[in-house]
């Protein structure tokens, strides 16, 4: 690559971050650093009646908790600053400007209610109206109308818009503009289908397009990476590089992250209706409160892991990558071209791969706050405990509810298990209470060793003594290894809960 990598992350503070934004933004940041480039945020707040207070510190603190924090942004390393497109209105009207004088674009006077009456009639006769090559010559315009009508109007307060002219009939009615997409391969856009966008609002804002092509000039972004819903932009940005005689960047269109069940783009209605989150931190609004990872328990190296592969492989039939790994193998040639399904329980896998393999001390630390939400404390070996359950947890927060035995007698037994009580139960389970008092060494292994040669020496199936015996102090037939239980929670509690099982079943 000729010039140094810089690409950004450009959302609009309009509200919670998607995670489909989350993954271009992951993407970005991955190229970036595998590239030892630069990966920037930029703030695109040019329409203002779409902005949404706390949306802009949402966003920095989501990408903080992800662990992929921009190098350069608001209130940091800022090199091209301002980052916040709404401060950096001053620089946009000499761009229009010079697009203006440079024939590249034009003023617009037409009204809201013209431009709707347009529509109107051509739907009447089952057509599209658009402003483009073939309807601006009849319009009221800066090329319809005399220098002095255009000054008069704008001297006088009128409004307008300042419109790029995408398509020049002196060069052709037909024709198409094409470049490389490094996702896509060869692009192309037939030049007779595209409208003349509006560029410049009278009240002193640039548009989408103005701003961002400006900004990646003026900050020297190398690549664009961005989701495909931009694609049909590209040929008007294409067209404002060459009109400003500026070299335009590498594009690369991401596909869309589709929903779990049928087509089109993932929603959060699909992840209220199916019950997961599609934003990275909680989202509050009068409405109510939104899902986030990190609040319903997900680990920040398990959502990127995951949303890494919703688009890209490595090739090969490695699912489990740190962030470390990501970076060393991202490439934009191993991203797809077509949509990627989310998958809710492969998320949830994925988090639960990334709980097992952290040490049992972390993850002990996790579930006394839980323990503590709850107003349990215990003197018991919490650390020991997560070990013997935590393979069965995708979470942290399920782990009380695969472990509440060991802080709580049961006050219920399993009906389905309880079938395993037979006429003789009390009586061995009376024994055991006897073998259990005569055991000093009260460890799991020394247990387990005495509790089967009594068993072997008076000729008691396994199954008769084992499964009531768990069912007294679990209250159903799950849990780790009974023995490790028993040593767990002592002896005097193991007695007290069979004494209660005897006495209630």
């Amino acid at each position: 690559m000729s010039k140094p990598v810089r690409v950004r992350f450009a959302p609009s503070p309009t509200g919670a971050l998607h995670i489909g934004g989350v993954r271009t933004a992951l993407f970005n940041y991955l190229f970036a650093k595998k590239n030892n480039g630069t990966f920037y945020l930029r703030i695109e707040d040019t329409d203002q009646t779409r902005f949404v207070p706390g949306a802009e510190a949402y966003i920095m603190e989501a990408l903080e908790w992800l662990g992929i924090a921009p190098d350069e942004t608001i209130g940091k390393n800022e090199k091209f600053g301002p980052y916040k497109q709404s401060e950096r209105k001053e620089i946009y009207k000499q761009y229009a400007d010079q697009l203006i004088n440079s024939g590249w674009a034009y003023y617009a006077f037409d009204t809201a209610e013209a431009l709707d009456a347009l529509r109107k009639e051509k739907e009447a006769n089952k057509e599209t109206f658009i402003y483009n090559w073939e309807t601006r010559t009849k319009l009221s315009n800066s090329l319809t109308l005399s220098k002095e009508e255009v000054e008069n109007k704008i001297n006088n307060g009128e409004d307008y818009v300042i419109r790029f002219k995408i398509h020049d009939p002196s060069e052709g009615s037909h024709g198409t503009i094409s470049t490389t997409d490094l996702i896509r391969g060869h692009v192309s856009f037939k030049k007779e289908l595209l409208d003349d966008k509006v560029l410049f609002k009278s009240d002193g804002m640039p548009t989408y397009h103005l701003a961002n092509i400006v900004d990646d000039h003026l900050m020297e972004t190398s690549h664009v990476i961005r989701g495909e819903e931009w694609l049909p932009s590209l040929p008007l940005h294409i067209s404002m590089y060459r009109a400003f005689g500026w070299n335009a960047p590498e594009f690369a269109h991401l596909p869309l992250i589709l929903k779990p069940v049928g087509n089109g783009k993932l929603s959060k209605r699909d992840g209220d209706k199916l019950g997961f989150p599609v934003f990275p931190l909680e989202w509050k609004t009068e409405e109510g409160t939104s899902m986030g990872y990190r609040e319903n328990g997900f680990f920040p190296e398990a959502v990127v892991n995951f949303l890494a592969l919703l688009g890209w492989n490595d090739g090969t039939e490695q699912e489990l990558f740190s962030l470390e790994e990501l970076v060393a193998k991202f490439d934009l040639n191993r991203v797809n071209k077509s949509g990627a399904k989310f998958d809710p329980e492969k998320n949830k896998w994925f988090n639960h791969q990334y709980l097992i393999t952290k040490e049992d001390t972390e993850l002990a630390e996790l579930f006394k706050v839980e323990l503590d939400k709850k107003g349990i404390s215990t003197s018991l070996d919490i650390t020991r405990i997560v070990s013997l359950v935590k393979e069965r947890a995708n979470f942290v927060t399920e782990l009380y509810d695969l472990a509440d035995y060991f802080f709580v007698a049961p006050t219920s037994y399993d009906e389905k298990a309880s079938k395993n009580w037979k006429e003789e139960t009390p009586a061995l389970m009376q024994q055991v209470i006897t073998e259990f008092n005569k055991i000093e060494d009260f460890t799991s292994l020394n247990i387990e060793t005495l509790l089967k040669e009594w068993m072997t020496t008076n000729e008691i199936g396994m199954g008769k003594v084992m499964q009531p015996l768990r069912l007294s102090l679990v209250g159903a037939l799950k849990g780790p290894h009974l023995f490790d239980i028993i040593e767990m929670i002592g002896k005097e509690e193991s007695v007290k809960r069979i004494e209660k099982a005897i006495a209630t079943l």
